[in-house]
């Protein structure tokens, strides 16, 4: 009966690692108990990726990883040409793009908020109804993500009628405070396990995806 459900459930706070540029990298992400694992197709990125390099990763990963591809104000036929490769679950749209072209294709996304002080959650959240997220990240003129900065977490109302992810400067030094602060449904990490852009480190994606396991 649903009223005997119980209501001291677990939350449990998801874990996507970004920027994936090689397989070991993947597995890495995926062996520290990353949930998803996300590709970007934008050119101007230092972590943009090839559509045949993605593929041939995502054909090597274990069941029950959500694959993410990332977009920025891309072209209908780049990102069609994109699906028609690489088995993708979920698209995130890091532009422009409007809440009709992101639904255009069928397929669920999510949709980057850059958050400065004129944002809108609510406004954007009505907008965008049927995205399976908002991704909350650091706004930087003239950058579409991968900042390595941080936003204010306390501009994030409480009551939004959305699932929130939580991107923007993330690292294992602050993501406990960021989720305590945010109550995100997921984290999003990319620069802070790094080596170098593009490059992730082992180590740092274990000790951020412990982080967020034992953050309150």
């Amino acid at each position: 009966m649903l009223e005997n459900t119980p209501k001291n459930h677990i939350k449990r706070t998801r874990v996507k690692v970004c920027g994936i540029t090689r397989i070991e990298d993947a597995i890495s992400a995926v062996d520290a108990g990353a949930d998803a694992i996300g590709f970007v197709f934008y050119e101007k990125s230092p972590r943009y990726i090839k559509k045949e390099k993605a593929a041939d990763i995502v054909e090597k990963l274990p069941p029950f990883i959500t694959k993410v591809a990332l977009f920025v104000n891309a072209l209908d036929g780049e990102i069609r040409s994109v699906l028609d490769l690489v088995p993708v679950d979920i698209l995130q749209f890091h532009g422009e793009e409007t809440p009709e072209e992101c639904r255009s294709f069928g397929w669920p996304y999510i949709k980057a908020v850059r958050m400065h002080n004129d944002v809108d959650l609510f406004q954007i959240s009505g907008d965008y109804f049927d995205a399976s997220a908002l991704l909350l990240d650091s706004f930087v003129e003239g950058t579409q993500g991968g900042t390595g900065k941080t936003f204010d977490w306390s501009c994030v109302p409480s009551n939004l009628n959305k699932r929130i992810i939580l991107a923007g400067g993330l690292t294992a030094g602050n993501v406990a405070d960021a989720i305590s602060k945010v109550s995100p449904y997921a984290v999003d990490v990319s620069g802070g396990v790094e080596i170098e852009k593009g490059i992730k480190d082992a180590a740092k994606m274990e000790e951020f995806i412990q982080e967020v396991v034992h953050a309150k």
